[in-house]
C-alpha cells in the first residue's frame, strides 16, 4: 500500500514554544513524524514537518484542522501538501551535492546564473546558507540531482560563469567526508608563502632573470620538474647560507596563511608541508607555524657555500603524490580525509590523490585540470569548501 503522508508547513515571526506547540498536537494524534526541518533568517521563522498517520488517512483531517488553529494562534501561515510514500522515497534517494560560492562579493546576478544552471538541469536546491557574516561573501548551496545527470559536465559550466562572474565555485559530493576531513597537505612557494624561494635565492646570485624563467615554464609543466631543478640549483653554487637566512627572514606569508593553520590545529587537524623547495626553509616553516611533516628537497651546502648540487631523492610531482599518502596511512585515516593544496604543475599529482584537492591561485593549466579552483586573496577561504562558515572561524580562533 503506498501510504499517504502530509507536508506541514508554517512561515511566519520566530518565537519560542512553536516547535513544542506543532509537535505536542501531532503526538496527541497520535501522528508520526518522518522528516523534520526549520529555519529562521533573522526574525521570520520556516518550519515544516512530514508526518504520516500508521492507523489510517482518517486521522488527517482532525489533525490539520486542528494545526490550522494552533497556527492562527501563534501567528503563523499553514500551507499542506499531501505526498505518497513513493514521491518521498524517490526524493530521498537523490544524489546531494554542495555547491559554494565564494568571492569578494557574491551578487545577485551570480545567484542568478548559478541557481539558472541548476534549474536549466532539474536540480533542486534544498538549502540555502550563507557562511559570512555582514557582506555576503561566501553562499552554500545543499542541492538534489537527478541519477542521469551528467555532474560533471554541470559543474564545468557553473566554472566558466564563475570565471564570467569573478566568483569561485566549487561543487562537492555531500557525504560524511566532506566535514571529516583529517589532514591538510600544502605547497610552499606561491602557495603557503607568497613567493617562489628558488627565484629570490637566485636574484642574490646575480642570476635572476634566467631562474625565473625556468620557474615560470616549470610551473606551467612546460619542462621536466627534476631537470629544471638542477638546472637552476646548479645556477646559485657560490651563493651563502647567510643569501637562504636572509630571505627566509623577509618571507611574506600568504594572507591567512598563519590562521588557517592555527584553526587546523586547534580542530585537531594534521598539517603537512610538501614542497618542490628546500628543506632548509619547510623545516623552518614547520617550526615557525607548528606543522606535524614537513618534506622538501635538501640543497647541499659545504663550507657555508651553496655547492650547486640536490642531495637524495627529488621531491617532485610525482613524490609529493607519494608522501601524501604516506603521511595519510601513517595517520591512520583515508585519502577521502585528506586537503590538498598548491599551485604548480607539480602539485597536480597530490591534488588528484587527495579527497579535496585545491588549486589555490595556480597556473592556468592547473586551474583547468583541477577538480577545485579558488582565486581568492586570504588561504583560509579554503575552510568555506570544508563548510565552515566565517562565525565558526572565529569562534575557533577565539
Amino acid at each position: 500500500m503506498d501510504r499517504k503522508m502530509v507536508l506541514v508547513t508554517m512561515t511566519g515571526p520566530d518565537k519560542p514554544g512553536i516547535v513544542a506547540a506543532v509537535t505536542g498536537n501531532i503526538a496527541a494524534a497520535g501522528a508520526r513524524i518522518r522528516d523534520i526541518e526549520q529555519t529562521v533568517t533573522h526574525t521570520l521563522l520556516s518550519f515544516s514537518v512530514l508526518i504520516d498517520f500508521p492507523t489510517g488517512e482518517s486521522d488527517q483531517k482532525p489533525l490539520i484542522k486542528d494545526l490550522l488553529f494552533l497556527a492562527k494562534e501563534l501567528g503563523l501561515d499553514l500551507d499542506f501538501q499531501v505526498l505518497s510514500e513513493s514521491e518521498y522515497r524517490r526524493k530521498t534517494t537523490k544524489h546531494a551535492y554542495v555547491v559554494t560560492i565564494l568571492g569578494g562579493e557574491v551578487s545577485a546576478t551570480s545567484l542568478a546564473r548559478v541557481s539558472r544552471i541548476l534549474a536549466d538541469n532539474r536540480v533542486n536546491i534544498e538549502r540555502i546558507s550563507k557562511l559570512t557574516q555582514g557582506q555576503l561573501r561566501c553562499v552554500e548551496f545543499l542541492i538534489t540531482t537527478p541519477p542521469e545527470l551528467d555532474v560533471k559536465a554541470m559543474t564545468r559550466k557553473l566554472l566558466r560563469v564563475g570565471a564570467s562572474l569573478g566568483v569561485d565555485i566549487a561543487m562537492q559530493k555531500e557525504s560524511l567526508y566532506r566535514r571529516a576531513k583529517r589532514l591538510v597537505v600544502m605547497d610552499m612557494d606561491s602557495t603557503l608563502i607568497q613567493i617562489e624561494v628558488i627565484d629570490e635565492l637566485a636574484r642574490l646570485a646575480g642570476v635572476g632573470e634566467q631562474v625565473a624563467d625556468i620557474t615560470l615554464r616549470a610551473m606551467n609543466g612546460e619542462l621536466d620538474f627534476q631537470g629544471a631543478l638542477r638546472e637552476r640549483v646548479a645556477l646559485l653554487q657560490g651563493l651563502s647560507v647567510d643569501a637562504l637566512e636572509e630571505v627566509y627572514r623577509h618571507i611574506p606569508f600568504t594572507p591567512g596563511a598563519k590562521n588557517l593553520v592555527r584553526i587546523l590545529k586547534r580542530l585537531g587537524f594534521r598539517t603537512a608541508v610538501i614542497s618542490g623547495g628546500f628543506k632548509f626553509f619547510t623545516d623552518r616553516l614547520k617550526t615557525e607555524l607548528g606543522l606535524d611533516y614537513a618534506y622538501a628537497n635538501d640543497l647541499e651546502i659545504a663550507d657555508g657555500k651553496v655547492t650547486g648540487a640536490v642531495k637524495g631523492e627529488i621531491v617532485d610531482g610525482a613524490r609529493k603524490a607519494q608522501l601524501l599518502e604516506e603521511i595519510a596511512c601513517q595517520e591512520g585515516i583515508t585519502l577521502d580525509q585528506v586537503v590538498a593544496i598548491g599551485d604548480g604543475a607539480n602539485d597536480l599529482p597530490m591534488l588528484g590523490k587527495a579527497g579535496l584537492g585545491i588549486a589555490f591561485n595556480a597556473k592556468a593549466r592547473v586551474r583547468e585540470q583541477a577538480d577545485y579552483h579558488i582565486n581568492q586573496q586570504s588561504l583560509d577561504s579554503i575552510l568555506y569548501l570544508l563548510g565552515f562558515s566565517e562565525r565558526e572561524m572565529a569562534e575557533i580562533d577565539q
